[in-house]
């Protein structure tokens, strides 16, 4: 049956799993919308700005692990897919991403809205695709979801031009692909997996270091079992937050620049520092001369470019992280009285950790009159489901949730960690609430950020999607004034923003809901009423204007010499 590309791309989507899409028309894209106008297999979301839906596509896939997919048009609304690509990108996303384009003859003519978008798009992808034949369409698609998901994933752009959607062609869609240059190590080479064993079970001051590479490879079950079996501490990054229950005695909770105290000490004083899925990023390792300056490094995870690439590792395994794992334990299941004999030998260690966490908790100063930030997230926790979806704009109270929510499920905390895109926390909760529509979904902001993307408040209210928001107001840009206070002479150039917005009559024009605190006593009672009220809702929280997020390793400092306090 012959069908035009615009329905042979809608058949592809169906034949991925794909139920939901997020995308803005327009007019290289109007004869796919026009297919999907009768097309009821696939749910279309309506953003109010392109990169807000592919932030919600992102989020979509953060908090399902499936593919998330966004469609724009062509010259200006491909180009404001970028930064959304851009952030899936650093994080290791898989989302697919369908750009319209001019008719083939006009490409490189300066047509009215002509782009390069994958010129444009090539540093920030995976891969991309121009489509230049409507008989490739269905090749394409299978290839790029195949590459988005599979191997260490992420975003994959497919250009579609106007006249390939016109064209017609027979639609049949491949069983299964093959990418002769693409074939991504799945099993970790089996001696380096045993000398990884018997690594860890000579070590006597052992730490786990988790990035988002446990999430994304379904990895939380290995690796909390591991973790147990042994007795080993393990501390995460940002992107790894709830990989490993943060209620957990062995937990260190998050690592690096506004990690803990006992964390980061942690990581300084060990002798083999088990690496999974995470890439040492900068706001990890502070200065990389004194990373884990007495450990030997294992690093395994299924991007061998990612190994090595920022620290010496001793021992790299490169393979699916959920495999590396689960062969690791078949084989401590055969070592009995050496895991008995090690867990002697770590003793030690455990009571100096505990001594640090002990010493110097994650803490802060408490008033009955200012609410200080810390205090909201500790209650958003206490009063929020077991299971909610926390999503987050880039900032202090990023930061905050990060130190003070206390994840304990994958798939629980959607974060910009990489690129750090404000505007990011609305539009990837949006998603989420679009893949869950039964789970509680926050979005926790900050005054700048919300105003990002404030205008998806109409897309929540339009497809009645109920997320609460939290918005952490102290009229500043907050983490860039922390920076300017402590390094510029408190130098506050364009980090105040003292317009007096009312955020509560901002939801009410959105028909949604709007409650304000102003005092601590009114706090756990704003909580609540917003969990209870139907449809999206904003809280506001007029936080303590100069709060700044502690612990904090100065840029170029090493992970003990913190600022606790100031």
């Amino acid at each position: 049956m012959k069908m035009t590309g615009a329905r042979i791309l809608l058949e592809c989507l169906k034949r991925e799993g794909v139920d939901t899409v997020f995308g803005y028309p327009g007019g290289t894209v109007i004869n796919l919308y026009d297919e999907l106008f009768s097309f009821k297999d696939i749910r279309h979301i309506l953003p109010r700005h392109e990169q807000a839906g592919v932030h919600a596509a992102d989020g979509f896939a953060r908090a399902t692990g499936r593919v998330g997919v966004a469609i724009a048009t062509s010259g200006p609304g491909a180009t404001n897919t970028v930064t959304g690509i851009a952030t899936a990108y650093m994080d290791s996303i898989p989302l697919v991403v369908i750009t319209g384009q001019v008719p083939t003859a006009l490409i490189g003519n300066d047509a009215f809205q002509e782009v390069d978008i994958i010129g444009i798009t090539r540093p920030c992808t995976k891969h991309n695709f121009l489509v230049k034949d409507v008989k490739d369409i269905a090749t394409i698609i299978k290839k790029a979801f195949y590459i988005a998901r599979t191997g260490r994933p992420g975003p994959v752009l497919v250009d579609l031009p106007k006249d390939v959607q016109i064209a017609t062609a027979e639609f049949e869609y491949p069983e299964t692909i093959e990418l002769r240059s693409y074939k991504p190590t799945v099993e970790g080479h089996p001696k380096q997996v045993e000398k990884a064993v018997s690594m860890l079970l000579a070590a006597k001051k052992p730490v786990i270091y988790v990035g988002g590479g446990a999430i994304s490879g379904d990895a939380a079950g290995e690796l909390t079992a591991l973790a147990t079996k042994l007795h080993i501490p393990v501390t995460t990054t940002l992107m790894g937050l709830g990989s490993f229950p943060e209620d957990n005695p062995l937990s260190l909770k998050l690592l690096g620049m506004h990690g803990t105290y006992f964390a980061n000490m942690a990581v300084t004083n060990c002798d083999l520092l088990v690496a999974v899925g995470a890439r040492f990023d900068d706001r990890v390792t502070g200065k990389i001369a004194t990373f884990a300056p007495h450990a030997k490094i294992i690093h395994m995870d299924v991007d061998p470019t990612s190994i090595r690439k920022n620290v010496r590792v001793d021992l790299p395994i490169v393979g699916q992280v959920k495999e590396v794992l689960g062969r690791m334990l078949k084989s401590l299941d055969e070592s009995g009285d050496k895991v008995t004999a090690f867990h002697a030998a770590i003793e030690p260690w455990l009571a100096e950790i505990e001594g640090w966490k002990q010493k110097y908790p994650m803490t802060y100063k408490q008033t009955s009159t200012v609410i200080k930030p810390q205090f909201v997230i500790q209650k958003l926790r206490e009063l929020s489901a077991p299971d909610a979806i926390v999503a987050t704009d880039v900032g202090q109270h990023q930061m905050w949730t990060a130190q003070f929510f206390g994840f304990r499920e994958p798939r629980t905390l959607l974060s910009s960690g990489g690129l750090g895109t404000m505007g990011f926390g609305l539009p990837a909760a949006m998603g989420a609430q679009a893949a869950f529509p039964n789970r509680q979904v926050i979005a926790v902001c900050g005054d700048g950020g919300f105003q990002m993307n404030l205008q998806e408040m109409a897309t929540l209210v339009q497809n009645r999607l109920p997320v609460k928001i939290v918005i952490l107001n102290n009229n500043f840009l907050g983490m860039v004034r922390q920076w300017q206070e402590l390094f510029f002479d408190k130098r506050y150039s364009q980090t105040c923003m003292e317009l007096p917005i009312d955020f509560i009559k901002l939801a009410e024009a959105f028909g949604a809901k709007g409650f304000q605190a102003t005092k601590s006593d009114e706090v756990k009672a704003t909580i609540k009423r917003a969990f209870e009220t139907p449809g999206p809702v904003i809280m506001e929280f007029k936080i303590a204007r100069e709060e700044k997020v502690l612990p904090m390793v100065p840029a170029g400092a090493s992970l003990n010499e913190m600022v606790l306090n100031a």
